[in-house]
């Protein structure tokens, strides 16, 4: 069998599959095609007793979703950060959008909420956000995330699974394996026991139908 080609960060930003701009196109902020339904949480009511409150949310996409809370939020700082520069041109001073990898990327404070609305399905080092995401947030804020576990394999191929799981609730993250969503309350300094490889854009399409990066890690 042909051993497979990992690719680094910076070359896995160059794929077809990394570089597009339809992921969260049309995707708002509530309703059936919504941030809401995808985190299961409205994340304007769980801003809304924060008026200085700041939200960054990953892989955002043209920021739809950003724009609408940003009308319901006054006060409220948000950063939108994809790595395509496909925004809708932002009409409200609250919302600032950064073309940039989510790796590389390094925040200007702490936030009271962090999304990635199936954003880390295109992403390399996916572990690696998760404990930069850890350290961004506020001592009371809220990290809410789509993760596909079956996504993540060891250096053999094969899948990170319940071990994976452990490891993260161990440094207190929670995982929802039906709906493949991963979340965090409170500041975290995480330290993974797994080392990043690199990962492979031609896996295939995921449990969303569409075509996803496997991240491979030594634990």
């Amino acid at each position: 069998m042909k051993e497979k080609r990992l690719l680094a960060d910076a070359e896995l930003a160059l794929s077809s599959v990394v570089a597009n701009n339809a992921m969260n196109r049309l995707r708002g902020l509530a309703g059936a095609n919504s941030y809401t339904r995808e985190l299961g949480f409205n994340p304007v009511d769980f801003l809304a007793g924060r008026p200085s409150a700041a939200w960054l949310d990953l892989c955002c996409g043209s920021g739809n979703a950003l724009l609408q809370a940003a009308g319901l939020l006054p006060g409220v700082r948000i950063i939108g950060v994809d790595l395509v520069g496909y925004f809708t041109p932002p009409p409200h001073h609250g919302v600032e959008f950064v073309e940039a990898s989510v790796t590389e990327w390094e925040p200007p404070y702490a936030f009271d909420l962090i999304t990635c609305v199936h954003g880390l399905h295109y992403v390399g080092d996916k572990l690696g956000v998760l404990a930069k995401v850890a350290s961004w947030l506020t001592e009371d804020g809220r990290f809410a995330a789509d993760l596909d576990l079956a996504s993540i394999r060891r250096a053999d191929g094969s899948p990170a699974g319940r071990r994976l799981v452990a490891a993260l609730r161990a440094e207190g993250f929670g995982y929802d394996g039906r709906r493949r969503r991963v979340g965090l309350s409170g500041r975290k300094q995480v330290r993974s026991p797994y080392t990043y490889l690199g990962a492979d854009a031609e896996a295939g399409p995921n449990y969303t139908g569409q075509p996803a990066v496997m991240s491979y890690y030594r634990d």
